[in-house]
């Protein structure tokens, strides 16, 4: 009897240990962003601020110009659009002196993507003005962006709500 305790403990301790160095060993930290490129982030990030202000102001030509003419929008509620010029009508029908939208500040983050350009992933808030104490929920936007050049242009976007 003695010996069936002292057996069970041995193996449960060696199970134990066993599982404990797995995870340590398959988990990582996931580690807070710090910018890899200080110049990319501060381009992109006014890339960002222009894209807002034109989003927020109704300007169709600067949202236009911002968008490659290849673009692919996912948007989790109305599916892939690939036609520029339908996307523009429909942020031009939907959001367009209805919807504001603001980058959460500290939730940028930006990796550049060799021989490319760059991708953003960034929370952004979006107030809808027809009710304007309706809780603003922040959602996830991901954006890749294309440097043809040193000319840049929102090739792909998830807009994640």
């Amino acid at each position: 009897m003695k010996l069936q305790s002292i057996l069970f403990l041995l193996i449960t301790t060696f199970i134990l240990l066993g599982c404990k160095s797995a995870l340590k060993h398959s988990s990582r930290e996931i580690k807070e962003y710090l910018p890899i490129d200080e110049t990319l982030q501060n381009k992109i990030l006014s890339l960002d601020a222009v894209y807002f202000k034109a989003y927020n102001t109704c300007d169709m030509d600067v949202q236009s110009e911002m968008y490659s003419n290849n673009i692919e929008f996912f948007h989790d509620k109305s599916g892939l659009a690939t036609l520029k010029e339908e996307i523009l009508k429909g942020i031009k029908r939907n959001v367009f002196g209805k919807i504001t939208g603001t980058l959460i500040e500290g939730s940028v983050e930006i990796y550049p993507i060799n021989n490319y350009g760059a991708v953003q992933i960034s929370y952004h808030k979006f107030h809808n003005k027809a009710e304007p104490n309706a809780e603003s929920i922040p959602s996830k936007f991901i954006v890749m962006w294309h440097n043809d050049n040193n000319n840049w242009k929102m090739s792909k976007v998830i807009s994640l709500h």
